[in-house]
């Protein structure tokens, strides 16, 4: 009874990751034929490459995406094993299933290259991120950057921001426009602010280390008057010699005057950190 449930719980895992990556799939398309092909940005990645081939010589958008995506499968397969690589190819070839689909079937909303690099990075990114999310990649330089991310400190929209560079270089050549270039790279930072933000979430909260003479008075004003729990750490202060309490809290950001506020009362001496974090989980927070 427990293996079947288990086997149930995955068949379940794996059809809601299949169904986000087919959203995310879709938001990236629709970023394309909305924003960036019809004005000429080619924003990274194999679909920047397709939009550039697709310019010089109306080579469709999708085939190329699929052609030039066959030969990175066999990384993804040997890095992230078997799932990893199917829910790859399931997204590059729905990627380029989709692009073809929405090409035919609606209109670019804007043909301004500046609305079309924003929103085009915004929707994109999102698409990205949200594939990525659920496990899967749209292929090219998203699996190159998952690829690097795995294998460095680097976040997933730096590698994308690195990789990307060469093809935004290349369309520059290509379409002999500098405009199209810097357009294309606001794209990319967009891109890759939105796939950070929804892989690590937008709605970061404050972390706070706190280290002063009064921790115990400052703890118990957190408690009181902010509602937030407070863990105490020890602390030595390697110069000094000195064993003192350090004060960890993770607040709202609207809290963050508030705690300042507390802190400089009870101690005006005291040294505090303060630092942005993301997927706060637990009790007052995201569950």
């Amino acid at each position: 009874m427990a293996k079947g449930k288990g086997n149930g719980g995955r068949l379940k895992r794996e059809f809601i990751d299949y169904l986000g990556v087919f959203l995310g799939v879709n938001l990236t398309a629709l970023g394309l034929v909305w924003f960036l092909i019809p004005n000429k940005i080619a924003a990274g990645g194999v679909s920047g490459v397709a939009t550039i081939l697709y310019y010089l010589f109306q080579w469709p958008v999708g085939a190329v995406i699929l052609l030039v995506n066959i030969p990175l499968f066999l990384a993804c397969l040997l890095v992230f094993g078997p799932a990893i690589g199917m829910k790859t190819v399931f997204g590059t070839v729905l990627l380029a299933a989709v692009v073809e689909y929405w090409g035919a079937l609606v209109h670019p909303l804007t043909l301004d290259p500046l609305l079309g690099a924003l929103w085009g990075g915004v929707l994109a990114g999102a698409g990205v991120g949200v594939t990525l999310r659920y496990h899967g990649t749209t292929g090219g330089t998203d699996l190159a950057a998952k690829l690097l991310a795995h294998f460095s400190a680097l976040s997933m929209g730096q590698a994308v921001l690195l990789l990307d560079g060469l093809v935004i270089a290349m369309a520059g050549l290509v379409f002999k426009s500098v405009d199209l270039m810097l357009y294309a790279l606001i794209s990319i930072v967009v891109s890759g602010k939105i796939i950070d933000g929804v892989l690590d979430g937008f709605n970061y909260s404050k972390g706070v280390y706190i280290i002063s003479d009064r921790s115990e008075q400052i703890a118990q004003r957190v408690l009181n008057e902010l509602n937030r729990g407070v863990t105490g750490l020890a602390g030595r202060g390697i110069y000094s010699g000195k064993h003192r309490e350090v004060l960890l809290c993770v607040i709202g950001r609207t809290e963050e005057m508030r705690l300042k506020r507390l802190v400089k009362e009870e101690d005006p001496n005291a040294f505090v950190i303060i630092t942005n974090v993301h997927e706060v989980l637990g009790e007052g927070f995201k569950e």
